[in-house]
């Protein structure tokens, strides 16, 4: 696992603490792996799910640090989505 992967799984736990989610979705982070979330919380996987959102690095560091808006992302061609829009906008809104 990379360092990316790692920090961007530490990131993702902590904008979810308290929060339950009934979906699953995958962040496909560009030559470094997949992170996933669902009702089992964070973790590195490349399994399917419900929505993949395909981005660089730097794109989901900047979403995840707040400096990038999630919708932003998307509307520019910086974020893509595959699968579920309605689950996009869900964790756009717990990201956001």
């Amino acid at each position: 696992m990379t360092n990316i992967i790692d920090t961007a799984i530490k990131a993702l736990e902590e904008k979810l603490k308290g929060k339950s989610v009934d979906f699953s979705a995958k962040f496909e982070i560009e030559n470094e792996g997949s992170i996933i979330v669902d009702n089992n919380g964070v973790r590195a996987s490349s399994e399917d799910t419900d929505c993949t959102l395909i981005a660089t690095a730097e794109t989901f560091q900047d979403i995840l640090s707040g400096q990038t808006n999630p919708t932003s992302a998307f509307m520019s061609g910086n974020l893509k989505v595959e699968g579920s829009m309605g689950v996009a906008m869900q964790l756009g809104n717990i990201l956001g």
